[in-house]
């Protein structure tokens, strides 16, 4: 594990709760690893909560959305905003999920280059629209939403992704957060 989760310590003698530290002990035991954005929650357990619910609800939970598709979507604002944590965290699940490396990379460096469907291009325009120029998103963005086969509900989902990393990143860049070393090797 990467021994530098954050350059901001909150509180570098943080005593994890039971239920954080079973929880820790599970991403450890699933993932090999225990995020480093987790550990730079671990001071509050209601933030820390807070955040995983989220995450876990738009990120994991059944809706009209691939996993792979949600992870393009973080990855996508995250290069907006040249977010170091959450490009090389989301580009590994890209390449996981996707089972191709290239396209991981490809989706940090500029999406738009990639070998996307037509519906993955307009997720992703307006994911990159909502995240630059959130003040022009026009009734015309989410027909083409629709007309790309999204429904109003998969519409809430796209804008709630990228709004959620939108806000990781600005966490992430406030606070230093750099990702574990182990994300920069996985599915290559």
């Amino acid at each position: 594990m990467s021994s530098k989760v954050t350059a901001l310590q909150i509180d570098s003698n943080v005593t994890l709760s039971e239920k954080t530290q079973a929880y820790f002990d599970l991403c450890q035991e699933k993932l090999g690893l225990v995020p480093n954005v987790l550990q730079a929650y671990a001071f509050d357990d209601a933030k820390l909560r807070a955040f995983t619910d989220m995450y876990n609800d738009l990120m994991l939970a059944d809706c009209g959305l691939s996993k792979l598709e949600r992870e393009m979507i973080a990855v996508a604002v995250s290069s907006v905003n040249r977010c170091f944590y959450c490009l090389t965290a989301h580009g590994a699940a890209v390449r996981e999920l996707s089972g191709d490396p290239v396209l991981g990379e490809l989706m940090v460096m500029n999406y738009r280059v990639a070998d996307l469907t037509d519906r993955q291009r307009a997720m992703l325009d307006f994911a990159v629209k909502l995240t630059e120029k959130p003040a022009e998103i026009l009734e015309s963005d989410r027909q083409g939403l629709r007309d790309a086969g999204f429904s109003d509900r998969d519409i809430w989902d796209i804008a709630s992704v990228a709004a959620f990393f939108n806000m990781t990143n600005r966490v992430a860049a406030a606070s230093d957060m750099r990702p574990n070393d182990e994300y920069h090797s996985m599915a290559r």
